[in-house]
């Protein structure tokens, strides 16, 4: 058996821990079911430094050094890399998930120390390679799925390996290796609902994979099925972006059986759908995904009391779980959002991010302005929270465009600080953008993905209009709905040109470069 170490990356590190890493914990049990001696050390729970790494790398012998995560972890991981490899050098150096399978072959140069990667989806690779591992077999070479260096050094990425068809055998996550009562159940509350503000006991759940979307701002490959192994134009074997899409999900009883297992294990109160879009799942299963998930929720007693009884979250005791998810604007329908309603669903979370129609046709959303507001009166009318995300920065983004946007969200009453567009290795805008990313980075596509968070800062811009000085401020005008303010501003901006700013400028203390050709349009040219 091997000494398997999972290394959990910090995320968000402006915000307090909250969501146990799902992929990992399951491949974590996956290592335990095969006997495999396997430890934890989850960075981002405890936020420490890379001190108390360092003594855990020393503590023991390991065979294995698991670490992966989102791209927006990548200066974690690339630090923690370093020092498994000077720490323990004799352990084999396995990385995956987002920030890998979007761009291999550059991670691979930009972390000498990886010896093994693993793209896509990792439920059925990750055991093989454990077990090679074990066997003492080092040779990849007719493994699926994954990424090593051969016998001269040159990076080989293996054809992908399909991904799994019945999604109830995957294992559920290993809880019991994270600190859930310690850290992230700390950290159950939100305000995106009365039911979530005072949820005690929230954990994450993962109902299906994949999107019938085409969002140009997505990342599209590996677990939602569109990733595909093809020549790049060097001529060596790379991960490509295509617009196949592999629509995936669970069964109600699996969902029911785990949530009722973590309501009696946990104690639970709170779950958290990280599926892309519920709503494609229920459209694709010709609408009988979701009601069968519903009904089951009910009969199974995980119904909280206030939705039996019809009356408010204070007035009984509810023992029962409540839940939240995604949705879209077009797909949502009256009936089913009453039915999510009653069996306990407190919010869920639109990707309106636009209301204008240029905007929301190029993005390819397949929503339109209509639509975006419809969806909201239709979801609160039903009892559940809309919670909408807003984007502003798009390539075609205007004055104009930024107006309507305002209009509509004085119209309907929302208040909402928007993200920044930003182009995340693994979607159609950084393939489309990817020169004009390099050209803001001097060159340095690393520095970029250094830079990466969570787009409510400026990286690289899209904008063909907007600076991202300017960007910075109409986030500002967008979050205080200030029309007046976007009209100054339009008569300034466009009669004198913005300042060259650097990002010590913008934003004190945060690294990063910031283009330099500020009034310079961006071309669409990869």
């Amino acid at each position: 058996m091997a000494k398997v170490l999972f290394i959990n990356p910090v995320v968000r590190e402006e915000d307090v821990p909250r969501h146990i890493p799902y992929g990992m914990a399951i491949l974590a049990n996956y290592a335990r079911q095969d006997d495999h001696l396997v430890q934890v050390f989850d960075a981002n729970a405890w936020r420490v430094g890379f001190d108390a790494l360092e003594e855990v790398l020393l503590a023991d012998s390991w065979d294995v050094i698991c670490i992966g995560g989102l791209t927006t972890t990548y200066g974690y991981i690339k630090e923690a890399c370093r020092l498994s490899k000077a720490l323990s050098p004799d352990s084999l150096l396995l990385v995956g998930g987002g920030f890998f399978t979007s761009m291999p072959r550059e991670i691979m140069s930009w972390i000498p120390e990886i010896d093994l990667g693993i793209i896509g989806e990792s439920y059925v690779t990750f055991p093989i390679v454990l077990s090679m591992i074990n066997d003492g077999n080092h040779n990849f070479e007719n493994t699926l799925g994954v990424v090593f260096r051969d016998n001269s050094k040159k990076v080989v990425v293996n054809p992908e390996r399909p991904n799994i068809s019945d999604l109830d055998t995957i294992l559920w996550p290993a809880w019991d290796l994270f600190p859930l009562e310690e850290v992230y159940f700390k950290n159950s509350s939100s305000l995106f609902s009365e039911e979530a503000y005072y949820a005690k006991k929230r954990i994450d759940v993962n109902a299906s994979y994949g999107c019938s979307l085409i969002c140009k701002f997505c990342w599209h490959l590996g677990t939602t099925g569109d990733m595909v192994v093809r020549d790049n134009e060097a001529g060596d074997k790379d991960v490509q972006f295509t617009y196949g899409r592999n629509i995936r999900y669970h069964s109600p009883d699996y969902i029911i059986s785990m949530v009722k297992h973590l309501k009696e294990e946990f104690g639970v109160d709170q779950v958290n759908f990280l599926d892309e879009n519920l709503m494609t799942m229920d459209a694709y299963s010709k609408r009988s995904w979701l009601e069968e998930i519903c009904t089951k929720w009910i009969e199974e007693g995980l119904q909280p009391e206030c939705r039996a009884l019809g009356v408010g979250y204070h007035e009984v005791e509810n023992t029962g779980v409540f839940w939240s998810g995604t949705s879209h604007a077009t797909l949502h329908r009256k009936d089913i959002l009453e039915l999510m309603f009653k069996a306990g669903c407190t919010h869920l979370v639109y990707g309106l991010e636009s209301f204008d129609r240029d905007i929301l046709k190029n993005l390819g959303k397949g929503s339109t302005p209509k639509k975006n507001e419809e969806a909201v009166k239709v979801c609160l009318d039903s009892g559940i929270i809309p919670i909408p995300n807003i984007m502003i920065g798009f390539p075609e983004e205007s004055f104009s465009t930024i107006r309507t946007t305002i209009e509509s969200l004085i119209r309907m009453g929302i208040h909402a600080k928007p993200h920044f567009a930003t182009a995340y290795p693994g979607s159609e805008w950084y393939y489309r953008y990817k020169g004009a990313i390099m050209d803001q980075y001097e060159g340095d596509l690393e520095k970029y993905v250094l830079d990466l968070g969570d787009a409510t800062k400026i990286t690289a811009t899209i904008s063909h209009n907007f600076s991202p000085v300017e960007l910075l401020g109409l986030q500002q005008i967008v979050a205080s709905r200030d029309l007046r303010l976007l009209d100054q501003s339009e008569k300034a901006w466009t009669s004198e040109p913005c300042p060259l700013l650097y990002q010590s400028d913008i934003d004190e203390g945060r690294s990063g470069f910031v283009p330099k050709n500020i009034k310079t349009p961006i071309s669409q040219t990869a």
